[in-house]
């Protein structure tokens, strides 16, 4: 019997690690991180590593099977003579973003930071020699841009990337390694990211589905490592599954929430942490110098409203030249949304969505009692919207802020608009109380 009470109190002590090992409370720092960026609402995402040398998009290693020796001798030409960390940064600023993820180490295992892991960095294998990673840092604290780092978790040069996944089969690499090695490679190198820059908005994770589903990444070790050294840094995975326990944001790879009309996001589960949606301007990720395919000012802003209406934050892509700069097309086009922003960015910024789910007319946003109904697309001069409040009152967001006539109707209101709307984003500011 005495035997038993040990083996059942064993069992119930290792139960009870099991569970807490499980089991993820965010810190207080953790949760206002979340509130504060859930109200930035618009990030720039910039993909940039050695395969812009190739002006042909960050999966070229990949897609044209290029072997992984060859491939790293690009590192030896790269020198982006024009990169400037201040003018990135400006950029960004004039888009009227908040923030900056990008691309510390993609899946063609080139790290562009200086590393102590492996010499294959920017920092010791190209002529540039500068950590473009810290002087974008030290930049981002200058201008008040938060700053997240895009890591890859898969690697199609190194030979402790084993097994091979379903991706980089054909680029040369024969060798057999061990996962332990890689897995600590990649938390000593989450530490430099995590101690070397200062405070990190947000780890973003890519390429956990280039293993099968049953493999184990052991990304709940990962995450508890990020959260030890930075308890405010943001974890997201762009998966393309449910929030997995850990995690402090979900992302939607070229869709809205909910959708999967790119193929790319594998669920329709909507979680309670914060949202994001990541989208290209063109149809590339890097540089690629014959995509021109670029959408326009008004599909643009138009995404951004979108993904507020769906309670979501816009991360807009942008690969820059192998030279270090921005196309000039993607400044225009980053520089008339932030033109748009001036104006109408009070009902974007601090927004959760609206009270009224997204419809073929358009989405709403709100703060505190104020509803912004954002009308995209309406083929009559009257919108009715289901709200049931006592005493409603409108107005244009902007011309003036002129009163829109409502007439009531059966469980809402009818907003009369003297025109059917023609202009990008007709916005009228409804107030409920």
């Amino acid at each position: 019997m005495k035997q038993f009470i040990i083996l059942l109190f064993a069992f119930l002590l290792a139960t009870a690690g099991i569970t807490a090992q499980q089991r993820y409370n965010p810190s207080e720092e953790n949760l206002n991180n979340r509130e504060a960026f859930q109200d930035m609402k618009f990030g720039v995402f910039i993909h940039w590593g050695i395969y812009s040398m190739m002006a042909d998009g960050e999966w070229i290693m990949n897609n044209k099977n290029i072997d992984h020796r060859e491939y790293a001798t690009l590192a030896d030409g790269f020198y982006p003579s024009r990169f400037n960390a201040a003018t990135w940064v400006s950029h960004v600023k004039a888009s009227g973003a908040k923030y900056i993820c990008i691309t510390t180490r993609h899946h063609d295992g080139f790290s562009m930071f200086g590393t102590k892991q492996s010499p294959y960095n920017i920092v010791d294998a190209t002529p540039f020699r500068r950590d473009v990673i810290g002087e974008l840092a030290d930049e981002c604290r200058r201008q008040g841009i938060r700053l997240h780092f895009y890591y890859s978790l898969l690697d199609w040069a190194r030979a402790d990337y084993y097994p091979i996944g379903r991706t980089g089969k054909g680029v040369g690499r024969t060798e057999q390694g061990d996962w332990e090695s890689y897995h600590r490679f990649m938390l000593n190198q989450l530490t430099e990211l995590l101690t070397n820059y200062g405070e990190v908005g947000a780890i973003w994770f890519d390429g956990k589905w280039d293993q099968p589903d049953h493999f184990d990444w052991r990304l709940r070790e990962i995450y508890d490592h990020i959260h030890r050294i930075q308890p405010g840094c943001l974890i997201i995975n762009n998966h393309h599954i449910a929030p997995l326990e850990g995690e402090d944001g979900q992302t939607f790879e070229k869709d809205l929430p909910g959708q999967n009309q790119s193929g790319y996001s594998g669920t329709a589960t909507i979680g309670q942490l914060p949202l994001e949606t990541c989208e290209t301007m063109n149809r590339s990720w890097g540089y690629n110098i014959t995509d021109k395919n670029y959408k326009s000012e008004k599909e643009l802003i138009h995404y951004l409203v979108k993904a507020a209406g769906n309670n979501a934050n816009l991360l807009m892509n942008v690969g820059p030249r192998p030279d270090g700069t921005f196309p000039d097309i993607a400044v225009q086009r980053y520089n008339a949304m932030g033109e748009w922003l001036k104006t109408y960015g009070e009902t974007v910024y601090g927004t959760r969505g609206g009270d009224i789910g997204p419809r073929d007319w358009g989405v709403t946003t709100r703060k505190g009692n104020r509803l912004f109904v954002h009308i995209l697309n309406l083929k009559d001069d009257a919108l009715y919207l289901p709200i049931e409040a006592k005493q409603v009152k409108a107005v244009h967001f902007f011309a003036g802020r002129k009163p829109v006539k409502i007439t009531r109707a059966a469980d809402g209101i009818v907003l009369q608009l003297e025109r059917i709307p023609d202009e990008t984003d007709c916005v009228v500011e409804v107030e409920m109380r």
